[in-house]
């Protein structure tokens, strides 16, 4: 019979369920799939992440339904290890989600109005959560930010914690006046481990200011990350139209080819 399931290509969560159990057989099942554990699959289960995320911001919607697989398999591979285990099983997580959902939307799954800005139901939502947090015996005000967060993610989300009670810059221009401060710190910095520091610390205040300014550092980054790799791919294609590559040119030849493909952007921006 699971045979016939594991085949079934309309078996849908039952039958990914199936493979899943299959595949962590000690006995029949895949050698690598057995010799995993929670610490080790972690790291596939970010990439899945960031991979999905990808997939949204270039708007390729077919890869996106492959992408959103590959994240659920990796929920689907920890709940296998945890029942395994006796912990728990993937009908617990998914039951846990809901009744957090239900618990989180009273407005739409209780009695009280859903008649709020947006505003007010994050404001609703955050005191929701600030009182889970109690129950959870999490005094501290950072308390249970999680700390497998990536670096820039994870300051973000300190720094709304520690807003929350006041523990602010009232505005952006103080938090660029920090910036100045500490970019400072970091050109008389010579110690590799203070270097090092000083420019955390910089970071760590330039995520400050993408929150102050309502922007998502990662995708920010992303973005950049994506220009870069667009003009520079423009450097080289220019490059290789005079039968030449990056290594054998200046960079001042470079920079020139930098500074047209930028040019042509910001014109192709302007007609749009």
């Amino acid at each position: 019979m699971s045979d016939d399931l594991i085949h079934d290509p309309q078996g849908g969560m039952p039958r990914l369920l199936e493979i899943m159990r299959r595949l962590r057989d000690p006995e029949t099942g895949c050698p690598w799939d057995v010799a995993q554990d929670f610490s080790t699959i972690a790291p596939y289960t970010i990439e899945e992440a960031y991979e999905v995320a990808d997939a949204i911001e270039r708007e390729s919607w077919g890869e996106l339904k492959g992408e959103l697989g590959d994240l659920l398999f990796q929920s689907v591979f920890h709940a296998q290890m945890a029942a395994e285990r006796g912990l728990f099983t993937f009908d617990e997580v998914a039951d846990t989600m809901s009744d957090k959902m239900v618990a989180r939307h009273p407005h739409v799954f209780g009695d009280e109005s859903n008649e709020k800005s947006p505003e007010q139901q994050t404001a609703d939502w955050e005191a929701i959560k600030a009182r889970e947090r109690a129950a959870r015996a999490e005094k501290g005000v950072l308390d249970g930010v999680a700390q497998g967060l990536p670096a820039l993610m994870r300051a973000v989300k300190l720094q709304k914690r520690a807003a929350r009670v006041g523990f602010d810059w009232p505005s952006t221009d103080e938090v660029i006046d920090k910036i100045v401060e500490e970019a400072q710190e970091l050109r008389e910095a010579t110690d590799p481990d203070h270097v090092e520091e000083e420019f955390g610390d910089l970071l760590f205040v330039m995520a400050n200011l993408a929150r102050h300014l309502d922007i998502d550092p990662e995708a920010a980054l992303r973005a950049a990350n994506a220009k870069f790799t667009r003009r520079f791919g423009e450097v080289e294609a220019a490059l290789a139209a005079q039968g030449r590559s990056p290594e054998d040119s200046t960079l001042a030849e470079m920079d020139a080819l930098w500074d047209a493909a930028k040019a042509r952007e910001k014109a192709d921006k302007s007609r749009q």
